[in-house]
């Protein structure tokens, strides 16, 4: 449940951007200002948010987490109202500092929970559940969020007063499936409450000071790596599926109206789910780092026969990139926890602040967009897949030092 409820919330904002944009007449870089705001929490709040699950546990830490971003969420209702774009990047960037605290706690939880050699594969498991969210997401943005098509005004022509009122309406359709996330994070808070003091919950390894976190990327290279590994994968993945609607409502594409480009996101977000369902199952019998390095190819090739056709063909390639983006999030994850013992909370932490890539890449995406076009600047994703592809193989060969931990830790 938990999983899924942040995945819901996330994916919303791949409806939110093409609605935004048009409300407020954005270009795309405007645009991508809204996962700026989101992703630029996990910077700010990761290595908080670990000191946090050092010192109250994973549960309490997941009851704080689910708090905050239901206020997030509610903070889209004075959003609206008011009809200003800065309102709703606020309510995004508090409705991420929940996600983030969400994170940091329920990723090592459930690698941890287990038999470590069966950590990639639960880990897996669990984000199917996250990838349901995001598959059921894109509908309910296009029912809500994008019904009626996404509408520009002519500021040239209209009153302040008229511009004003205008996006006070359209910007009410937006509020609507937040609020009711926001209930639905409150009943999730009360369960994770009532099991605070369960016996089966462990408890996390103190944490002196969060900024002593960052020692790790210096010790333990293989997190070090996946770090960056997470960075360049969230971003590749967040900018592709913020500028999906808009890339298929283009005519060398399948030219869709709003709506139906905001139906079909979900099949993005659907080939995830399917992936990690299966992937969990792969990760029992295959190499980590193998399966890793093979999707990420396999993203790659993809982006490029979508840039490269048109049609049906572009559009159904773009897509599919979700079932090779499955399996990436939690087996770089596991990969670069690996060994970290009592330090996995900071360690968790460090991959949750890299999480950050949703800010980044998708704003370099669209900046390029603005100049080269939507199609060539998508071309940035698959070269961060190629970096990701880099990274299985260094994890599958072993090779310089990305060992899982030092010689010391593993004979303790």
């Amino acid at each position: 449940m938990l999983f899924f409820a942040w995945g819901l919330a996330t994916v919303l904002i791949d409806t939110l951007i093409p609605k935004l944009k048009g409300l407020f007449s954005l270009n795309y870089a405007e645009a991508m200002l809204s996962q700026f705001a989101f992703f630029i929490a996990y910077l700010v709040v990761s290595v908080p948010a670990a000191a946090l699950l050092a010192r109250i546990g994973y549960i309490r830490s997941i009851v704080v987490g689910l708090v905050v971003m239901a206020a997030g969420c509610l903070l889209f209702a004075p959003a609206a109202a008011s009809g200003v774009y800065w309102g709703f990047l606020g309510a995004l960037f508090v409705m991420a500092c929940g996600i983030t605290t969400l994170q940091v706690a329920a990723n090592p939880l459930i690698a941890i929970v287990g038999s470590p050699e069966r950590s990639h594969s639960r880990l897996n498991l669990a984000q199917a559940f996250n990838s349901l969210g995001t598959f059921v997401g894109p509908f309910i943005g296009a029912a809500f969020i994008l019904k009626g098509g996404v509408e520009t005004p002519d500021v040239a022509r209209m009153s302040q007063e008229a511009l004003a009122a205008f996006r006070q309406a359209e910007a009410h359709n937006v509020q609507a499936p937040f609020v009711g996330i926001a209930a639905f994070l409150a009943v999730l808070a009360v369960i994770f409450w009532f099991l605070r003091r369960s016996a089966s919950a462990p408890a996390a390894a103190r944490n002196t000071t969060g900024l002593s976190s960052f020692r790790l990327l210096g010790q333990r290279p293989r997190l070090a790596f996946g770090v960056l590994g997470i960075f360049l994968y969230v971003g590749a993945e967040v900018a592709i599926g913020s500028l999906l609607v808009n890339y298929l409502m283009e005519d060398r594409t399948i030219g869709a109206t709003a709506e139906t480009a905001g139906r079909l996101v979900a099949f993005y977000w659907g080939a995830a789910m399917v992936g990690r369902a299966i992937g969990s199952g792969v990760m029992l019998r295959a190499p980590a780092g193998l399966v890793l390095m093979t999707s990420a190819i396999g993203a790659a090739t993809l982006v490029v026969l979508s840039v490269s056709t048109s049609g049906w063909l572009a559009a159904g390639a773009i897509l599919a990139i979700g079932l090779c983006n499955s399996v990436m999030f939690p087996t770089i994850f596991s990969l670069a926890i690996e060994g970290l013992g009592d330090e996995t909370p900071q360690g968790s932490g460090l991959l949750c602040m890299a999480i950050v890539g949703g800010a980044v890449v998708p704003l370099a995406t669209g900046a390029l967009a603005d100049e080269i076009g939507l199609s060539l600047a998508l071309l940035a994703p698959a070269l961060c897949y190629i970096c990701i592809a880099g990274y299985g193989l260094l994890a599958h060969k072993g090779r310089q030092g990305l060992a899982a931990a030092p010689a010391d830790a593993r004979a303790s």
